[in-house]
């Protein structure tokens, strides 16, 4: 392709909306443009990018046997209230009503609607295992889109499904489609860990995130240094913490007044003591009942482990008429002395001595409180997010929280979505079963975003040569001089026909102008056709991802290319 004729509109300055080093460089190098909030057009260069991604997935996906299909975005809301999504997915669900008054929704997955589609298809064993999947854009109404591509209300995304006659067999599907999403990332050149991660909305009893390590991530990745242990920030356990104060006498309950004090941070500082010898106590409703949650001070409660500690219910914050009426305090106050709902404790509560609590009544904390002595603990659980200063559960070595981003989600859903909807099976008995699911995903356009978050520096993008819109950028410096722009028009084709992806720029610029462009592009092999052609008839090679600069005839410019992207695959 002839940069003349093609369609690169790239930018000298940043979007002043733009916060992250990925949005500003998909923007500036023509590879997205702004339609409206969290939503996004693909110029030339981003969709050639999005296409050799997909070819990545679709390859892997076909020779690990997943068949390819291509389903609606438009699915019936009655799915969802079969599955009893509709809550989980809340203000993000998209849905409209159509001209027949009946409601639908713009799809933000496709659990149902595969599900749907397999009950109607599926009736004997002989039919499974299967494993379907398609590339299809999903819709979210995300309250806040930022980030470019790594939140925004239409995206991109590889769905796969799998059916299988029992657990056992979904292990099997399970460790196929999770060693395909190794080979995927491993293809796009992406530094990716596989963590341990909450099912969420999703439902099930298994999965683990895909998440490539990154300071502007917004997902949180927990691993242990001594051991193989890693997991997202919802699923990550710590190792019980014991009493350091086993010498100290517990001693006597003492109020104190805290005047307008309703936060940890508040008491923390008049008392002069740290947040960590404080509790906060927590009401929660779930199912129409009120429940008190303790965590320590300088701890937050981590509602997706509670959730599952109360059967897997939805959870939220009491109300402030709540509050009142169970601690007869304003909010800010409550503690667990003398509460008459069930209580539950962190484990890290537990091992507390002579702590500081909500004293249950306006402008007053108690201070000297230990558990057991001074209040009931009904239940005692790891509810809480895991900080810095935890160790690993398994080994006991330091675990380290850090930013990341998530690139693939894969579930063991079990009969989450085949009991609700009636997919069954009948087996080699003629017993009629529910067919046991699995559910896999791949975020499209978040392997574009992270790519560039990991590989970037000062001046542009820096591709991976699997992923580059072009895998090699002739630059001849001043076309309007004959030999220099027949020499590079010469090797472009030479190129091209040994079917190498080749983008000629035959724009009349300013040489500095051109290498500014190629960089911030980040073709990974620029050819620069000027001066020295003459001088000592050597072309110039540079790798964008390295300093050294190498030299070539026109007559040996393939053989050395080649040789190039050898060391670059």
């Amino acid at each position: 392709m002839k940069w003349s004729q093609t369609f690169i509109p790239t930018l000298k300055e940043t979007p002043s909306d733009a916060e992250v080093e990925s949005h500003k460089l998909m923007i500036r190098s023509g590879m997205i443009r702004k339609l409206s909030a969290g939503v996004y057009s693909y110029l030339p260069l981003g969709t050639k990018i999005l296409n050799k991604v997909i070819t990545i997935i679709r390859e892997e996906m076909n020779k690990s046997g997943a068949i390819e299909l291509f389903l609606p975005s438009l699915q019936p809301l009655t799915l969802l209230e079969l599955s009893g999504r509709i809550d989980a997915f809340g203000d993000d669900l998209l849905s409209m009503k159509d001209r027949h008054n009946k409601e639908i929704a713009l799809s933000p997955t496709h659990e149902e609607v595969i599900t749907d589609l397999v009950k109607n298809e599926i009736s004997s064993y002989k039919q499974l295992p299967l494993i379907l999947y398609q590339i299809q854009t999903k819709f979210r109404d995300e309250a806040r889109p930022r980030f470019g591509v790594l939140r925004s209300k239409e995206f991109f995304m590889k769905d796969a499904y799998s059916f299988d006659v029992d657990f056992e067999k979904l292990n099997d599907s399970y460790r196929k489609m999770f060693e395909t999403y190794c080979r995927i990332f491993d293809r796009c050149k992406l530094d990716f860990l596989a963590v341990e991660a909450d099912t969420g909305a999703m439902g099930g009893d298994v999965s683990h995130e895909f998440m490539v390590p990154n300071e502007n991530g917004e997902d949180v990745i927990v691993k242990c240094r001594g051991c193989n242990y890693s997991a997202n920030l919802e699923k990550a356990e710590p190792s019980p913490l014991e009493s350091n104060d086993n010498e100290i006498t517990p001693g006597e309950l003492k109020e104190i007044s805290t005047p307008n004090m309703t936060t940890i941070k508040d008491v923390s500082e008049f008392l002069g003591i740290e947040s960590n010898k404080m509790v906060k106590t927590l009401l929660y409703t779930c199912d129409k009942k009120n429940v008190a949650v303790l965590v320590r001070g300088d701890h937050d409660v981590n509602e997706a482990k509670l959730s599952k500690i109360l059967s897997g219910s939805e959870v939220t914050l009491a109300n402030e008429d709540t509050v009142v009426e169970l601690t007869n305090a304003p909010v800010g106050f409550a503690g667990p002395i003398g509460l008459k709902i069930q209580i539950i404790a962190d484990q890290a509560v537990t091992v507390l001595k002579n702590c500081v609590v909500g004293g249950n009544k306006a402008d007053t904390h108690i201070m000297n409180v230990n558990p057991d002595k001074d209040f009931k603990i009904d239940r005692v659980a790891d509810i809480r997010f895991v900080t810095e200063n935890d160790r690993c559960h398994k080994c006991n070595d330091v675990l380290d929280v850090s930013n990341g981003i998530e690139l693939g989600h894969v579930f063991k859903l079990g009969t989450r979505y085949s009991d609700p909807l009636g997919a069954k099976f009948l087996d080699r008995n003629g017993k009629e079963r529910s067919i046991v699911m699995g559910s896999y995903g791949i975020g499209v356009n978040r392997i574009l975003a992270a790519t560039i978050e990991k590989s970037h520096d000062s001046n542009g993008i820096i591709w991976p040569l699997p992923l580059a819109p072009y895998e090699v950028l002739v630059v001849p410096i001043n076309v309007k001089d004959e030999t220099i722009i027949d020499t590079a028009t010469k090797v472009y084709d030479e190129l091209c026909d040994a079917g190498i992806d080749t983008l000629l720029d035959d724009r009349d610029q300013r040489p500095g102008f051109k290498f500014k462009d190629a960089d911030l592009i980040g073709v990974p092999i620029r050819i620069t056709v000027g001066n020295r052609l003459k001088e000592t008839g050597e072309l110039e090679i540079k790798l964008r991802s390295k300093d050294e600069v190498y030299h070539a005839t026109p007559g040996n410019i393939l053989t050395e290319i080649k040789k190039q992207m050898d060391s670059l695959r």
